[in-house]
């Protein structure tokens, strides 16, 4: 017997775009007293959702219907949100999603048997463990039992090395999904200083290594700060781009940035139920390009995401 419910998913999510101008130039909006642009993740993810949309169409007629699944471990409530919008997401693209669910009281092996299961299903291509799980187990640990191949985040050991030597793998999605961001409204980071505000394995880390490299949409002189640094305003100052990823809010304020820089909110964090941004929304004066504060990265990572899968199911065909 399973210690929870392993359901297969169904949900409706509509993403919306447009395209906006160049970076790196102080602009005007004359509607509101903002100087910055948005760079609406809306707008990118739909551009990737068309793209997976056409590969689920192709695989479904070849007899291989893409599978995502979710392990969610405990009621935490904005862990149940972002996993809700990932099923939506599937279900608006053609994808089969499968969920997981486990009791804030499950243990360690209850975990380890919910990866087990998604290991060894077939129609489940790929899956992510939502994190946090709660105190006392270990999401490593459960992480490293995963398959790489059915890795849907990224953030496997040995995905993680496969981005270290530029090897095909699946990318961890939101280190991705600023990526395509900056790609889709033609910011050419290539040669230009990028400041990353935090070193966490699932953002910060990643994200220096990928736009870093030495391939199209990257190229880039990267520092990596972090909030134990006494004058991130020192280094932040300097940079074309900066992309925090600290989960502070207000972390980074209008003195920080250097007018017309590309300024990216990854990070974020919650005040009660008010999702908080780690750029403070008065950054919008000085910068030339800013992520509003919804509707940012969090579209571009769930694309991501499915984009990930997709590539599993391409995978299964072969």
């Amino acid at each position: 017997m399973r210690p929870y419910a392993l359901m297969q998913v169904n949900s409706r999510c509509l993403i919306k775009g447009r395209k906006l101008e160049s970076p790196f130039q102080p602009v005007s909006n004359e509607k509101t007293n903002m100087t910055a642009k948005l760079l609406s993740g809306t707008d990118v993810a739909e551009a990737v959702l068309g793209d997976v949309r056409a590969r689920v169409a192709e695989l479904t007629s070849n007899g291989v219907i893409p599978g995502l699944g979710t392990i969610l471990v405990g009621d935490d409530g904005p862990s149940a949100s972002y996993v809700r919008k990932k099923h939506e997401a599937c279900e608006s693209v053609g994808i089969r999603s499968f969920h997981a669910e486990l009791p804030a009281t499950s243990t360690q092996a209850d975990l380890i048997a919910a990866v087990d299961d998604f290991n060894t299903n077939p129609e489940v291509d790929a899956y992510i463990i939502q994190y946090p799980v709660p105190r006392g187990l270990d999401f490593n640990a459960a992480l490293m039992r995963m398959l790489p191949d059915k890795d849907a985040d990224g953030l496997h050991p040995v995905n993680l090395g496969n981005l270290v030597l530029q090897e095909d793998g699946p990318r961890p999605c939101t280190p991705a999904g600023i990526q395509a961001m900056l790609m889709h409204y033609d910011i050419d980071i290539g040669g230009r200083e990028v400041v990353i505000i935090g070193r966490g394995p699932t953002l910060g880390r990643p994200l220096a290594l990928l736009l870093s490299s030495k391939e199209p949409g990257a190229n880039a002189a990267v520092t990596v700060v972090h909030s134990g640094i006494a004058d991130l305003g020192a280094y932040t100052r300097r940079a074309d781009v900066v992309i925090s990823a600290a989960g502070v809010a207000g972390i980074v304020t209008p003195d920080m940035i250097t007018p017309g820089s590309v300024v990216v909110s990854g990070g974020i964090s919650w005040q009660g139920k008010r999702l908080m941004p780690d750029v403070d929304e008065s950054v919008a004066d000085v910068a030339g390009w800013i992520t509003p504060r919804l509707g940012g990265v969090g579209p571009t990572t769930v694309a991501m995401l499915l984009k990930n899968t997709v590539d599993a199911a391409g995978r299964r065909q072969v």
